[in-house]
């Protein structure tokens, strides 16, 4: 299995408009984040998880460019812009794909998702919409995408009920607050950890930089690489070294085996 960060940065991205912090100003790769977002690619099959608003630049970057190279499914963790913004631009992977490209969500998302896009959904489609074929998954319950299972585990974002996904050997949490013993139980015996980490200090709806370390101990893997990162969490260069043994900070473009 390989996984592939599209992207490590919070809602707002790094370098934030109209921020002038070391960390905007940074000329570190490293330290420039797209909104959160991974590429899976195991068993023959190519499956993302969540498609922001920077889904086409990505791809453009670290994805796909041939006629040839293709996407099977899309995992989507919550309904937020940033991890949902770039499902229009997945209408080239929708061509030839009965009744349309497979994406996998909470039941609170398919309604979003059908608000948001009508013209996705329409009885008479415009030419050339996407065709999209959303499928409800819930917390708990194991599925196939494109043939390779995947367990839903339940995360809580400040007030909405999230996803995190469990794909064999790897764990991926993103946008998490709590995490329950649940689904830290389910999350045990991953080889590898994505988890997200969003600053040094609290914050509302997402783990801090503490708290996400905390989980990694409770859930023990073998590496844990830290995603959805704000410019307030510091300079790459600076921050990796201090991180404990086996946990890494990921940064976009980073490929990973699993």
């Amino acid at each position: 299995m390989e996984l592939t960060f599209l992207g490590t940065g919070t809602s707002t991205g790094v370098p934030q408009l109209r921020c002038g912090c070391e960390v905007c100003r940074s000329t570190d790769p490293r330290d420039r984040r797209l909104r959160t977002s991974a590429l899976v690619e195991t068993g023959g099959k190519r499956i993302l998880i969540d498609c922001g608003p920077d889904f086409r630049e990505q791809m453009l970057r670290h994805g796909v460019r041939s006629v040839d190279d293709r996407l099977d499914a899309l995992l989507l963790t919550h309904q937020h812009y940033d991890h949902v913004g770039g499902i229009d631009d997945l209408r080239p992977y929708c061509y030839g794909i009965e009744p349309g490209f497979p994406i996998y969500c909470q039941g609170d998302v398919v309604r979003d998702l059908r608000a948001r896009l009508p013209y996705c959904f329409s009885e008479h489609p415009y030419p050339g919409v996407p065709r999209i074929d959303l499928h409800e998954i819930k917390a708990g319950i194991p599925f196939q995408a494109a043939g390779v299972e995947v367990l839903p585990v339940g995360v809580n974002h400040y007030l909405l009920d999230i996803l995190g996904f469990r794909i064999g050997a790897l764990g991926y949490v993103t946008d998490a607050k709590k995490i329950p013993d649940a689904t830290v139980e389910a999350l045990k015996g991953v080889d590898t950890l994505v988890i997200n980490a969003l600053r040094h200090t609290e914050h509302l709806s997402h783990l801090s930089l503490e708290e996400a370390l905390e989980m990694v101990r409770r859930i023990g893997p073998r590496v844990a690489y830290l995603t959805h990162i704000s410019h307030q969490l510091g300079l790459h260069a600076e921050v990796e070294p201090a991180l404990p043994e086996g946990v890494r900070l990921a940064y976009d473009g980073l490929k990973i085996k699993i």
